[in-house]
């Protein structure tokens, strides 16, 4: 009994911990995107998907893998963080996914309209593209395997999801019942009293 106890208040620290570094994270991220530019000139806005990518493509391999980098790895971390933070261990993959895609597009999206009022600072709807593809990239990298890990330890040696021996199952639930599906007991009952007329 004290063993859940313990993973109870392990995904509390774990989902305080990922609240907390998510925090940190977009106040870094804050800092870097909306801090004014001291520039002479900035280009215009890119409205036109992919148009970004080509040119940063064009300027040679080395400088294009920087720059395509740097927008995949600027929100990367919320791919993570934002599950972590969710403190969920027994979620479907493909919501999970979705959510925090979702998630982080939209958090690109409020960095790129925030970016149309600071001083040299444009708006660039590849940014979007490659902070959400890297969302996506890192949650597909780390989250299954991690929560697969945590549910298999919070689960404890011995306790798999196989059939049960036979004979020790209840009734009516056959070889199938989970170790986890223990009785727990009768039903108790409260035996009935008469009205008063």
């Amino acid at each position: 009994m004290q063993r859940h106890g313990s993973d109870g208040s392990a995904v509390i620290r774990l989902r305080a911990a990922g609240l907390i570094l998510l925090l940190a994270h977009l106040v870094l991220v804050a800092w870097l995107t909306l801090r004014p530019r001291d520039v002479m000139w900035v280009t215009a806005a890119n409205l036109q998907p992919l148009a970004g990518i080509r040119a940063d493509l064009a300027l040679g391999p080395l400088e294009a893998a920087r720059r395509i980098g740097e927008g995949l790895l600027l929100l990367a971390p919320l791919g993570v963080l934002l599950p972590m933070a969710g403190g969920r261990l027994a979620v479907s993959p493909w919501a999970s996914l979705f959510r925090t895609v979702m998630a982080g597009a939209l958090v690109s999206l409020g960095i790129e309209l925030a970016q149309t009022v600071v001083p040299g600072r444009v708006v660039d709807v590849d940014a979007v593209l490659l902070n959400t593809v890297g969302v996506a990239l890192a949650h597909l990298a780390v989250v299954p395997a991690w929560r697969g890990r945590l549910r298999r330890r919070k689960q404890g040696p011995g306790t798999g999801r196989g059939p049960r021996p036979a004979g020790g199952g209840s009734r009516g639930r056959g070889l199938g019942m989970l170790r986890d599906d223990v009785s727990q007991g009768a039903t108790p009952r409260i035996p009935r009293v008469g009205i008063a007329p």
